[in-house]
């Protein structure tokens, strides 16, 4: 009987045997970009594999990335020739440390739906354009997940970075266990853990992160956007019993307030206290009862009592401004030791070094001199220029150690002098124009009225910052002059407001200036 011999068909061919494995990632300083590419080289070489890296430098720290490149193949004893960089259209694995990083390996074309696996933690860590923007930078990661969803062949991405945490490691052995459970390179999971072993240096703390993830990403885990840590509850105030009486007394006239008007004259005097004491506290209440009063006059009730609301949450803001005084205090005070200790994961019964670097300038030290000494020095050139050359320069303290933490905490001690200072009695003049323009239109233009108190938002930090801030502030106030009157005044003002936080230069608040200027010149013609 005749047999027909067998059919055998041959087993597909691995087709990333038969080509160069391309992988790239984007990183920034601190998130391990280095490490994790020395581990994937070390996993290839492990595997037979011959591997190059290389790297292109961006700017440090948030301004731009690091992009490291790996290119692999089967050793075969002849020697390939790999790229030194990616190229678009021609990436395989992108690995995106941060979402935003994803985001700008997709509009660099790292990123195609016919080839490339991206793979990205997540969570946010801020570009520093992101937070230069005097108001609120912070980038929209919804639009980048979207296009990361269509761009890429295949999408995962959840918390890496909290996944590190909790290990007790950092973002590179979760990224590297992302990697593994991904499934993309032909490689076992044990030898990226012989790999992590190899390295020698935290290798149970970054084993447990490379599970964690690797398991996610095994299960092809996209989470949604990470939601916002809950705000901590505020804490019960504690003290000696007559100043607890006090403090009992003011929230009682904070309970007594319209019921839109409370949780922020709460938070406010919340703050006021903590910056100073129960008298500045009195002191806030007293303004904004003013406040409330000349609301209810303007029929503020129909408003909602806005006016009296907006001017509690700025009116704090403004009351507890930053000063050296400020900084002192916060830098020696104990939660921020624990929260430091925290932050870098400083396991107990180890040393925590903490350098402060201060730079004060005379602006700065005379502020907080007595009202008349400073204004004695302030109108002497000679005088004032030799305290400045004294006192403008850079000074690095180490507040771990005795000497520096004292003379932090004497400067931050001389608060309980703060409102016979100079700075004290400008800003408290600043406060009263700013608070006096608002209530001169409130009963002739509620809106507008609200619109000026919120020109208050400008004005923040100390130094430089505050001079940027005021400026734009002086700027708005006399922008928002321009419109008085009109039906559409509040709305002018608000865009004002916009265009001073759009960027740091002030080049938006310009063209909205020299728009309402053009009208307003025009209308009195």
């Amino acid at each position: 009987m005749n047999q027909t011999a067998p059919i055998l068909k041959a087993k597909a061919p691995d087709a990333r045997l038969d080509q160069i494995i391309k992988l790239a990632c984007l990183a920034v300083g601190g998130q391990g970009g280095g490490v994790l590419t020395n581990w994937i080289v070390d996993l290839a070489e492990r595997n037979g594999y011959a591997a190059q890296a290389t790297s292109v430098a961006g700017v440090a720290q948030r301004t731009g990335a690091t992009i490291y490149y790996v290119e692999m193949l089967p050793d075969d004893g002849k020697q390939p020739v790999f790229a030194l960089a990616p190229a678009e259209g021609d990436v395989d694995i992108l690995i995106a440390a941060e979402m935003m990083e994803a985001g700008r390996a997709i509009m660099r074309g790292f990123v195609t739906p016919d080839r490339t696996t991206l793979i990205a933690s997540s969570h946010r860590a801020l570009a520093v354009s992101e937070k230069v923007v005097p108001g609120s930078g912070l980038a929209d990661s919804t639009e980048v997940r979207k296009a990361a969803e269509e761009a890429a062949r295949e999408f995962i991405a959840f918390d890496m970075e909290a996944m590190a945490q909790e290990a007790g490691s950092v973002i590179s052995a979760s990224l590297f266990g992302a990697l593994a459970g991904s499934g993309t390179l032909p490689f076992e999971a044990e030898t990226y853990r012989e790999t992590i072993r190899a390295s020698g240096r935290g290798v149970e703390q970054s084993l447990r992160a490379f599970e964690l993830a690797r398991e996610a990403a095994e299960a092809r885990r996209v989470e949604a956007e990470p939601a916002p840590e809950p705000k901590a509850a505020a804490s019960a105030a504690r003290g000696p019993e007559a100043l607890m009486g006090e403090w009992k007394a003011l929230c009682d006239r904070v309970e007594a307030l319209p019921e839109t008007v409370r949780p922020l004259a709460s938070a406010g005097l919340r703050k006021i206290v903590d910056y100073q004491d129960t008298a500045y506290g009195r002191e806030y209440m007293d303004r904004v009862e003013d406040l409330l009063a000349k609301d209810r006059a303007a029929e503020g009730e129909a408003h909602g009592f806005d006016f009296t609301a907006t001017a509690a949450k700025y009116l704090a803001n403004a009351m507890a401004y930053d000063d050296i005084l400020r900084v002192a205090d916060l830098k020696t005070r104990a939660g921020r030791f624990d929260r430091i200790a925290q932050e870098v994961r400083a396991a107990d019964g180890t040393l925590v070094q903490i350098t402060e670097y201060v730079h004060p300038g005379a602006a700065e030290f005379v502020s907080v001199m007595p009202a008349r000494l400073g204004k004695w020095i302030e109108s002497r050139p000679k005088v004032y220029a030799f305290v400045d050359r004294v006192m403008n320069r850079g000074r690095r303290m180490r507040t771990d150690r005795l000497p520096s933490f004292v003379s932090l905490y004497i400067v931050g001690g001389l608060r309980r002098w703060r409102r016979s200072l100079l700075r004290h009695e400008r800003e408290m003049a600043h406060i009263d124009a700013w608070l006096a323009t608002a209530l001169d239109r409130l009963p002739r233009d509620y809106p507008h009225a609200v619109e000026t108190l919120k020109i208050r938002r400008l004005i923040k930090g100390y130094s430089d910052t505050h001079a940027r801030g005021l400026s734009k502030f002086d700027r708005v106030m006399s922008g928002a002059a321009l419109v008085e009157g009109r039906d559409d005044a509040a709305d002018w003002t608000a865009r004002l407001i916009q265009a001073a936080l759009a960027d740091p230069k002030g080049e938006a608040l310009d063209g909205a200036l020299d728009t309402i200027r053009s009208f307003t010149t025009a209308g009195r013609a």
